[in-house]
């Protein structure tokens, strides 16, 4: 059979090359067409089919329920209504997402779908647990039932070091960020510390050119009750003071250190020097028992 089917299509490529070579066939002329596909919709047979497949068990063994949802419970639908504002606010905030109305958003209906979702697995609890408890079946463990875990206590302990794992990298990564918000605010702090000084610096050089000039009378910054607020340490009062005394406020420095007739003539700082400081070790004069160079002299010569 397979000998005479190869010859088979042997023949008809033959016969087709011959007809196209004769011209008897042209492009356009043959083309193969597909009939639509019919689909019947046999309710008969498939309700029949449905009631042989199906398992005659009581409702203990199925626990089917076909409910309505559970009513919409106020804080969640206030997390449902702050959820569509959140949503919206950022379709409006970014123009690179495609423009939805929250009716139409899919990430908003996927939370619908969510919702709903849970809605219907609540009401038929609501319904199951009276069902179940009405038919003397618990519906709680024993507090004196131990099962097999179906997985072993290796494995959940490498599920426990995994979780554990990942809040320690969590918590780092959010220990990251806390510090470095803390850095940039520290060095806005330090920028904004630095701008403060200097604009204080430049208020009080304009106050010492005002008072050099003799437009002003008093500085201000020396004194903390003029002061507008700015606390001034001691420190740098002391600080000013020793400068003011070292350097003075201007005018001339070449010779203000040299002495003048009338800071010559001036004695008034004279101190008397005191008494010579006793530096033997008895009480009284100290004595020098050693004679003096020309008497070891002489007594040298007589003992010659």
């Amino acid at each position: 059979m397979e000998y005479s089917s190869d010859s088979e299509l042997s023949d008809s490529d033959r016969e087709l090359q011959e007809a196209f070579a004769e011209g008897k066939l042209k492009p356009g002329l043959n083309a193969v067409t597909e009939e639509p596909k019919r689909f019947i919709n046999n309710v008969g047979g498939i309700k029949h089919k449905l009631e042989e497949i199906k398992l005659k068990l009581p409702w203990i063994e199925r626990l089917d329920f076909v409910n309505e949802q559970a009513p919409l419970a106020p804080e969640l639908a206030a997390q449902m209504m702050a959820h569509e504002q959140k949503r919206e606010n950022q379709l409006k905030n970014n123009k690179k997402l495609p423009q939805f109305s929250p009716s139409q958003d899919p990430v908003l209906n996927d939370f619908k779908r969510e919702m709903a979702f849970y809605r219907q697995a609540q009401a038929t609890v609501l319904e199951a647990i009276p069902k179940i408890k009405k038919l003397g079946i618990p519906t709680l463990r024993p507090e004196d039932y131990f099962a097999e875990m179906a997985k072993t206590d290796e494995h959940m302990q490498k599920i426990r070091e995994h979780l554990m794992q990942k809040q320690q990298q969590q918590q780092r990564s959010e220990r990251v960020k806390e510090l470095r918000q803390q850095r940039k605010e520290g060095k806005m702090l330090q920028i904004q510390t630095k701008l403060q000084r200097q604009q204080e610096k430049k208020e009080m050089l304009d106050q010492v050119k005002k008072y050099r000039k003799g437009v002003s009378k008093d500085l201000d910054f020396l004194d903390p009750k003029k002061n507008k607020g700015k606390a001034i340490s001691r420190k740098a009062l002391e600080k000013r003071k020793m400068k003011n005394k070292k350097f003075g406020f201007g005018g001339k420095k070449k010779g203000s250190k040299l002495n003048t007739k009338d800071s010559a003539a001036d004695i008034s700082e004279y101190r008397r020097p005191g008494k010579a400081v006793n530096k033997g070790r008895g009480k009284g004069k100290a004595t020098n028992n050693r004679p003096g160079k020309n008497r070891r002299l002489k007594a040298k010569t007589k003992r010659k």
